[in-house]
């Protein structure tokens, strides 16, 4: 089925249609546009994020990046780099393959239309303009023919006035003669320009409007399939860059399997023990037997308090935790 035959009387209705589609292509590549603007802001804002996380050069976090879970918390910052890397390209191929494409399609599209309408319009004013010169060429004919009987009914009856002289009954019998004559031409011209009508009518329904409606129609086609591939390219964007961004959730995943926190244990021993003994039980020193306190101190030795084997401060309240570590006691 096609616009030309089913549609031939419907021309406003095929122009509103059109217009209706080209709006929707305008307004499908503004919410492309905008989709894209969520994108790259999103993106924008997981780099700040990553950036803001990501430890200096010779920085402490960096130092702790022999722990395994340290260096995790690296590891996902670096996949979450290239996991913004693929929102960027979503964006940016959005932008190219539907928003500009379709753009520069539309411009096309409206160019066509309007040649379309354009040709339309001009069959119709053509069509109007003999029209017109047809109703003239009627009225004209209608006009004559009444005069000619006129004059033919005003010869027959100065013909049966027995007071007309002979040159009055001729002259009469010549005015209706002329009449007729010039009714008869009319008639001519009317018929003449009733077949020319009906032949730039026929024309105009049955060829010129069908045309053009079967080229609006196929234009309308066109622009539908081009729309439907611009719908499925909005899917198949987000799709081909889905394996990398699989990629990168799976590092993350790895990541958090690959740390180890008994392996974490033995990289603070290795790097932090000392290697000394630990001290022994401090003798009980009996002042009641007279033990003389500068023999003791020579013979016994004076032990070594906590502070000295924990190398602290003597100055310095003994802490085994740091002023802002508080352990917490059970009462039982």
């Amino acid at each position: 089925m096609d616009w030309g035959t089913e549609l031939w009387d419907q021309c406003d209705i095929i122009d509103k249609h059109t217009q209706s589609g080209l709006d929707l292509v305008e307004k499908y590549v503004k919410f492309v546009k905008e989709r894209t603007e969520i994108e790259q802001n999103y993106a924008k804002q997981l780099r700040n994020l990553t950036k803001k996380y990501s430890p200096k050069r010779g920085s402490k976090e960096e130092q702790e990046c022999r722990f395994s879970n340290h260096q995790a918390f690296l590891d996902i910052l670096n996949e979450m780099n290239d996991y913004t890397g693929q929102r960027e390209l979503i964006a940016e191929n959005m932008m190219i393959n539907i928003c500009i494409e379709l753009t520069k399609y539309l411009q096309e599209l409206k160019q066509e239309r309007k040649m379309h309408l354009s040709e339309a319009k001009k069959a119709q004013q053509s069509l109007e303009s003999t029209y017109k010169q047809l109703d003239n060429s009627k009225k004209r004919f209608e006009r004559e023919w009444r005069e000619a009987e006129k004059a033919a009914q005003c010869a027959e009856k100065t013909d049966q006035d027995l007071n007309a002289t002979k040159a009055d009954v001729e002259k009469a019998k010549q005015q209706a003669h002329m009449r007729t004559h010039i009714a008869e031409e009319c008639k001519n011209d009317y018929a003449s320009q009733l077949q020319k009508y009906n032949k730039e009518q026929n024309q105009f329904y049955f060829t010129d409007m069908p045309l053009v409606f079967n080229r609006l129609q196929d234009m309308d086609e066109r622009r539908i399939k081009k729309l439907a591939h611009g719908y499925i390219l909005f899917a198949d964007t987000e799709r081909h860059v889905m394996p990398i961004i699989g990629k990168c959730l799976e590092g993350m995943t790895r990541t958090g399997t690959n740390v180890n926190e008994r392996n974490d244990s033995v990289v603070l021993i290795e790097q932090h023990k000392s290697g000394f003994e630990r001290p022994g039980d401090v003798e009980f020193e009996d002042y009641s037997q007279g033990i003389n306190r500068a023999s003791s101190d020579s013979s016994l030795g004076t032990p070594k308090g906590p502070l000295e084997l924990l190398g602290k401060n003597k100055n310095k309240t003994f802490r085994l935790f740091n002023k802002k570590s508080k352990v917490g006691f059970t009462t039982l």
